[in-house]
């Protein structure tokens, strides 16, 4: 992805329109790589790298979680802070039906469908954090505080 053709997506347009100051991390994709891949394309800690992740409870009712990249969520203690029976990961097309945006590529800005955001509290103690923009290939730096500024999320501590 050549530096000057960055695509223009919902959540580059809300960052924006909010006048949020963050750079641009376009990289080489690779299927199925995860955020080791884009942290090694980037040369960034993959801890600082946030992945999106699309939830639902046993009602399918979907949620955001985002996460450290070296880390995993406990689904079993994110339930109980919740208070539901189960939280499961959304199948991929489900996922992206709720966020509009196509796995591998999700962002938790500008969503299609409006979905409570759960943060992993430690990731407002980075100083920068890179998370997708939307588009497969393409992360921003942005301050941590930019999440509770734009999402308003839960602060939870889930990560395994």
């Amino acid at each position: 992805m050549a530096k000057e053709r960055l695509p223009v997506t919902p959540a580059i347009r809300l960052l924006r329109a909010a006048g949020v100051v963050f750079s641009d991390h376009p990289y080489d994709y690779e299927e199925r790589g995860g955020t080791a891949a884009s942290s090694r394309e980037l040369g960034v800690d993959e801890h600082a790298v946030i992945k999106t992740l699309i939830m639902e409870d046993e009602h399918r009712q979907p949620l955001i979680v985002l996460m450290h990249g070296d880390r995993e969520v406990s689904t079993q203690k994110l339930a109980r802070r919740l208070a539901v029976k189960s939280i499961v990961p959304c199948r991929p097309e489900v996922a992206s039906r709720h966020s509009g945006y196509l796995v591998g590529g999700t962002s938790p800005f500008a969503t299609r469908k409006p979905m409570p955001v759960y943060v992993e509290r430690s990731i407002l103690g980075l100083e920068r954090i890179f998370i997708n923009a939307g588009r497969r290939g393409y992360l921003v730096g942005i301050a941590p505080a930019v999440l509770v500024d734009l999402l308003r999320p839960e602060l939870v501590e889930v990560a395994v």
